[in-house]
């Protein structure tokens, strides 16, 4: 009775054990994700954020339907987007970002050249850069992707506000669209 007493107790305690080292290992892997969650904050810097805002100008000026003003944030853009620096990135990370870089600046260029129409072709792929851009940087603000179904079979957009401006109608369709999904 005793060694039965004896056995109970040793495999209570190896099961007390087993689910510290449990709990243990599992806060260790929601740590490894907030620390990377960190680190792309910590990534951001401020020519990405520069880009970003400069993206944001052109969209506001393709919600006011202005296509002088989206020509000349486009050439901002496209100026900022050749200025960034991958230097602080992983050899693999910096490659990624001059293909991003190298399409966003062509983007950037026709928009500065273009009509309205036109610019906003470009401005959904060039969406589509800062989109994978923003996931290897990282940024301090939080931002929203957001999309219009009624656009070129869906189309995305980032904006810094959840209020819905369509820069693909501006004024036609002004609140076409919904947030698709947040990023801190």
């Amino acid at each position: 009775m005793k060694n039965l007493k004896m056995s109970i107790a040793t495999m209570l305690l190896l099961a007390v054990s087993f689910t510290n080292a449990q709990e243990k290992e599992k806060m260790k892997m929601d740590h490894s994700k907030m620390d990377h969650s960190k680190m792309m904050n910590m990534n951001s810097d401020t020519k990405a954020e520069a880009i970003l805002n400069d993206y944001f100008n052109l969209k506001d000026a393709l919600v006011a339907d202005d296509t002088k003003k989206a020509a000349q944030e486009g050439s901002k853009l496209a100026a900022s987007l050749k200025a960034f620096d991958a230097s602080k990135y992983t050899a693999e990370e910096q490659k990624e970002l001059a293909d991003i870089i190298e399409d966003a600046t062509e983007h950037a260029e026709h928009i500065a050249k273009s009509d309205m129409g036109h610019q906003r072709e470009h401005f959904k792929t060039l969406s589509k850069d800062m989109s994978d851009l923003i996931a290897i940087t990282g940024t301090k603000n939080t931002l929203y992707e957001q999309f219009c179904p009624m656009y070129d079979g869906g189309s995305s957009w980032l904006s810094s506000s959840d209020q819905v401006r369509n820069p693909y109608y501006g004024s036609k369709m002004l609140k076409c669209g919904k947030v698709k999904k947040t990023i801190n």
